[in-house]
């Protein structure tokens, strides 16, 4: 098999992002040098996370300067963790075009469990609603309608998203090196299925999150995608030509209802939702 020269030069279609959050299109140039870089970036991301040794952010030269080579760089760290799981999908606004990243299966798992010490450093928190994918909707030239990939769904659980990260702190990083870095995911718990979840009316769902009994957080409909139906539609059509287009058995978790909250080691962490359910974990 032949392995491009540094010095080749490869045309990507990749997305810079608007003032307002969004993508357009521009057309950039990746030398093999350049992706050198951007291996080299996920190799140190992947090996702070390791090694729980944080690194403040990637060297100036490793950054990604755009969204797609942010998402190369997820792309090489996600095949260091094996099979993928399901999707991460989320939008910071109702306007924002939405940002993905992959979960790998390994680090997804069902109310109760443990997260050991040595594979959670940073143990950050999310309450989130995520859906399990019943029917494969492989990629195809007509878009999916909001009601075919509906249909296509299995459940709709409560689900609390671990945030880690090889960046000591991946708020203050620059932004693209925190989405590099698998948009900050580092695990995935998910409560009971809730099975009449279509007459739920996510703008008046009521979250809280809780650290050893103690709440957090407390919110009604605030999700910050706006209407969180949205982004699965997305995910299957705009997203389907770097997902290989979505799987009976993944899994899609929508985004934060509760923003970003810190625990502690042999912390209990319990996320409810009024209607959805209740998740929950501990840390070692």
């Amino acid at each position: 098999m032949l392995l491009p020269l540094v010095g080749t030069v490869v045309f990507l279609s990749l997305g810079s992002e608007t003032d307002a959050g969004g993508l357009r299109d521009t057309y950039r140039m990746m030398t093999g040098a350049r992706e050198k870089q951007l291996i080299d970036a996920a190799r140190m991301l992947m090996d702070a996370r390791r090694t729980l040794t944080p690194i403040v952010d990637l060297p100036v030269e490793l950054q990604p300067v755009s969204v797609e080579e942010a998402y190369f760089v997820q792309d090489r760290l996600s095949l260091v963790y094996g099979a993928v799981g399901g999707w991460k999908v989320g939008a910071p606004t109702a306007e924002a075009t939405p940002m993905f990243a992959p979960m790998p299966l390994a680090w997804i798992a069902s109310n109760g469990a443990l997260l050991r010490g040595e594979s959670h450093r940073f143990r950050g928190l999310e309450a989130e609603i995520a859906f399990l994918i019943g029917e494969d909707l492989p990629p195809r030239a007509t878009a999916y309608t909001r009601d075919e990939v509906i249909a296509a769904i299995a459940s709709c659980h409560p689900v609390i998203e671990v945030i880690e990260s090889g960046l000591l702190d991946p708020i203050q990083a620059t932004r693209l090196s925190m989405i590099a870095d698998l948009q900050m995911h580092g695990g995935f718990v998910y409560g009971p299925a809730f099975a009449d979840w279509q007459s739920v009316d996510f703008s008046k769902e009521r979250v809280t999150l809780a650290v050893d009994g103690v709440v957090r957080v407390e919110r009604t409909g605030s999700n910050t995608s706006g209407d969180l139906m949205r982004l699965l539609p997305w995910l299957a059509n705009e997203g389907a030509a770097r997902t290989g287009g979505l799987k009976a058995g993944q899994w899609v978790t929508t985004g934060s209802w509760t923003g970003l909250s810190l625990a502690s080691a042999a912390s209990c962490v319990d996320a409810e939702f009024s209607t959805v359910g209740r998740a929950d974990l501990r840390f070692e």
